[in-house]
């Protein structure tokens, strides 16, 4: 019997790295299922480009099919899987040498420490002017962030949209945490500058916190 993705995402994580480290072919393509989309969004947000955002996605589970056995912290796989996909979309960004990025709120209020406002707005304001508006600001920010390094939009997609803690984004990266708060708060006003630069602000489209 074939599992579901809810059967999947029941299954101890642990139990499942371990068996796919094994060798386990179908613990792997289960592995890939859970992860796929996560990983494809995060390299998609990366450069906006669907056919990039498969190549870094094809690499990635191919490298960890190969590299499993190599992970010695079962409970780091997240970060583990994160680095390698990392480490392709700057292969795929050194290629095409400039890379494109994503959508993001939290620029408004860059001093707060969970997911953006953003989403709660959207939750309360459901009527098609108010979506258009949603629309509008994030195809805004989306241009806002092609403008900044590579450095802090890793960090801006993996703590806003990916919903990694600090610690697991200095894992993946290779840094540490007071670097990943650094990065985070310098795209942060980073993004603010581009906007305040281009005459966008929060009243500009009706945006509401």
């Amino acid at each position: 019997m074939v599992d579901t993705l809810l059967d999947i995402a029941m299954m101890h994580a642990d139990t499942l790295v371990i068996r796919a480290k094994q060798g386990d072919q179908p613990a792997q393509g289960k592995l890939v299922q859970l992860w796929y989309k996560r990983i494809y969004n995060y390299a998609y947000k990366f450069f906006l480009d669907h056919d990039l955002a498969m190549e870094v996605s094809q690499k990635t589970f191919i490298s960890m099919c190969r590299n499993l056995p190599s992970l010695q912290d079962n409970g780091r796989f997240k970060s583990w899987l994160y680095t390698i996909a990392v480490n392709y979309c700057r292969e795929e960004a050194r290629k095409i040498k400039g890379s494109r990025a994503i959508s993001f709120d939290k620029v408004w209020n860059p001093e707060a420490e969970e997911s953006p406002q953003w989403e709660s707005s959207r939750q309360r304001n459901e009527n098609p002017e108010r979506q258009l508006q949603q629309l509008e600001l994030a195809d805004i920010l989306q241009e806002a962030l092609l403008e900044l390094s590579v450095e802090q939009r890793e960090v801006v997609i993996m703590k806003e949209y990916e919903g990694l803690k600090f610690r697991e984004i200095a894992e993946a990266l290779n840094i540490s945490e007071n670097t990943v708060k650094s990065r985070m708060y310098y795209g942060l006003d980073g993004l603010k500058k581009i906007l305040d630069r281009k005459n966008i602000t929060k009243d500009t489209l009706g945006y509401e916190l």
